[in-house]
């Protein structure tokens, strides 16, 4: 987002859209705000108005290499995102498709944001607990496995090779899942 404004305008879309805004958005910096919020269905996540703090690495290879939100109802999850973050406006940077049973974010030729679950042609699955995923790319997934227990981190899926490529999910010593990747 690029204004401090812009976080108050996505925190009334969130409230507008059926979504909970729990903390924020609150000054953080000078020129910035951050928020956390849940959507209608309870999956959390945060969002940071204006510019990146100082010294922050802005460089895409530097984040992660994908979020990926698995939901009861991708339909009406997208259709939530969307409508709060502007996913689809005519000025947004990014395109919205919907390709073999996912919703798909794609900005500058990357895949930044998958959306999956029930009910994009099928009824929502009261099973899923909705949740955000974050996906990290790193070079070795052994040793990020190892770094990640020497700083306090657990192992909740031990490495393995997917389809994607070789991968684990590991928790931070809070209990944040995250999940490394060669992808």
């Amino acid at each position: 987002m690029a204004s401090p404004r812009a976080g108050h305008l996505a925190a009334a879309r969130i409230h507008e859209r059926g979504g909970t805004v729990g903390v924020g958005p609150l000054p953080f910096g000078p020129g910035r705000r951050a928020a956390l919020a849940a959507d209608p269905d309870g999956a959390v996540f945060g969002f940071w108005a204006g510019e990146a703090l100082p010294g922050w690495p802005s460089n895409p290879d530097s984040a992660p290499a994908w979020l990926e939100l698995r939901t009861r109802d991708a339909f009406a999850a997208a259709l939530f995102y969307g409508e709060v973050f502007g996913w689809a406006s005519p000025d947004a940077s990014c395109s919205v498709e919907y390709e073999n049973d996912e919703v798909i974010v794609r900005e500058a030729g990357r895949k930044p944001a998958v959306v999956h679950g029930g009910a994009v042609e099928q009824a929502p699955d009261p099973r899923v607990r909705p949740r955000w995923y974050v996906h990290f790319r790193v070079p070795d997934v052994t040793a990020a496995v190892a770094a990640a227990r020497a700083a306090g981190g657990t192992v909740a899926l031990a490495p393995a090779a997917s389809a994607t490529g070789h991968q684990a999910i590991l928790r931070d010593p809070d209990g944040g899942l995250f999940t490394v990747t060669t992808v």
